[in-house]
C-alpha cells in the first residue's frame, strides 16, 4: 500500500474516531439530552408529555413521587430514587441524577468507560 494510501487510510480512521467520541445534543418532546460514548444525560420537563430516544432506545418520564421517579425504557417501567441509586433497565444503567419542581435530569449510561 503506497504511503499516501496508509496516511488517507490513518486520517480517516482518526476522524471517525473523534466523531464518535464528541458529544451529541438532541432535543425531543419536553426533553433535552446530550450524549458522548458512556452515555446519555436526559432532562425532562415535568408537567408535560416528556420523552426522548436515546441510543435508540424511547424513553418516557412517567411520574414523579417525591425523590421517586418513574420512567418507561423500552416498554418496561422502572422507579429509580434520586441520587446514587442505579437501576437496570434494557441493558442500560438509568440513574436520577436531580428532581426538581421544573425538571427531572436522568443519566443513562452504557456500561463502556472512557479511557
Amino acid at each position: 500500500m503506497p504511503v499516501s494510501t496508509r496516511m488517507s487510510a490513518r486520517a480517516l480512521l482518526a476522524a471517525g474516531a473523534a466523531a464518535l467520541l464528541a458529544a451529541c445534543t438532541a432535543q425531543g418532546p419536553g426533553s433535552q439530552t446530550t450524549c458522548d460514548v458512556s452515555g446519555c444525560v436526559v432532562t425532562f420537563e415535568r408537567g408535560v408529555s416528556a420523552s426522548a430516544s436515546i441510543l435508540g432506545v424511547d424513553a418516557e418520564l412517567v411520574a414523579v413521587n417525591g425523590n421517586l421517579v418513574t420512567l418507561e425504557i423500552a416498554g418496561q417501567q422502572v422507579v429509580v430514587p434520586a441520587g446514587d441509586t442505579t437501576q437496570a433497565a434494557e441493558g442500560l444503567n438509568v440513574t436520577v441524577q436531580e428532581v426538581t419542581e421544573q425538571q427531572v435530569k436522568v443519566k443513562v449510561a452504557t456500561g463502556l468507560q472512557v479511557g
